[in-house]
């Protein structure tokens, strides 16, 4: 089989200055694309800035040879996430792909979280991902190409303790991945998810030592690779991935039970199970397929 290149392909790829970030931008650019670096170079919670860290990844894909410009805005203001199109497009004249990776942690649970420390990371993971992804949107359509892939969270899926801030927007991340899969159809856009467990900053006291030397990010990124390349066909997926192991992740429904005539709570009680059942599982792909049983139902 050949390689996967990305000769002649652009790429944005947020919060590249350290962890998954940076091994996305390096291997994009060892296969060939022009990386636009951005990091605003603050610390895990968001404070601070930096050119560093971006303009240090730069440097290391530049003595390998590749193209890559540094950008250090904020993907959570708009003009930060104007600025980070803009580069891409005065530095190399175009856009392909767009890797949502920013974040930033501000754990508490939910007594202590104050109203500041959960819209701060709304605004970065969520916020600027639309942002973002909605700047490079025209230019996208306009090529008749794209390739965007979101950094969601097994925290967002399942929820974390002390993480309702991060969990809200990881999950929210997966709801903006589904519709622009839909509006990106006819465009040849394609927008997938990742829900990765990865051994970064974000992770460092998360999780145990011993089991963090066996989650290096080198085992997240070949599937963000393989989503953003021109071969890939899927959209509006989720993938679990960590430690060599990736996985589709689904929202699926049970069979459910459904009553032709006006039914009580006591009726809800008195076939909880059937309610809760989850086999067969349905999975559907939009809201139209989902109200299927719905619209049968009604209609018998």
């Amino acid at each position: 089989m050949s390689e996967l290149r990305y000769d002649g392909r652009v790429a944005i790829v947020t919060g590249a200055g350290h962890g998954l970030g940076r091994r996305h931008a390096l291997e994009l650019a060892e296969r060939g694309a022009k990386v636009v670096v951005n990091d605003l170079g603050g610390d895990r919670s968001g404070a601070g800035s930096s050119s560093g860290p971006a303009q240090d990844v730069v440097e290391e894909i530049k003595k390998s040879g590749g193209e890559a410009v540094a950008n250090p805005d904020n993907v959570a203001t708009e003009d930060g996430a104007r600025a980070i199109v803009q580069t891409a497009l005065d530095t190399f004249g175009k856009i392909d792909i767009v890797v949502n990776n920013a974040g930033i942690l501000r754990d508490r649970s939910i007594k202590n979280m104050t109203p500041e420390e959960y819209d701060a990371v709304i605004a970065v993971h969520l916020r600027g991902s639309f942002l973002v992804s909605s700047f490079a949107w025209p230019h996208l359509r306009e090529n008749n190409y794209g390739r965007i892939v979101n950094t969601s969270s097994p925290a967002g899926l399942y929820g974390n303790f002390g993480q309702a801030n991060y969990a809200t927007a990881k999950m929210g991340l997966v709801g903006f991945t589904k519709t622009l899969a839909h509006e990106g159809g006819k465009y040849n856009i394609k927008a997938n998810a990742i829900a990765p467990v990865a051994a970064t900053r974000m992770t460092e006291d998360l999780l145990p030592a011993d089991f963090l030397g066996k989650l290096g990010v080198e085992k997240v990124t070949p599937l963000v690779a393989f989503l953003v390349h021109e071969s890939n066909e899927e959209t509006g997926q989720v993938y679990t991935v960590g430690g060599g192991r990736i996985a589709k992740i689904v929202i699926g429904e049970g069979p459910g039970h459904a009553w032709k005539d006006a039914f009580s709570a006591e009726d809800v009680r008195d076939n909880w199970a059937a309610i809760n059942a989850t086999e067969p599982l349905s999975v559907y792909q939009n809201p139209g397929e989902q109200m299927g049983p719905l619209i049968q139902h009604l209609s018998s």
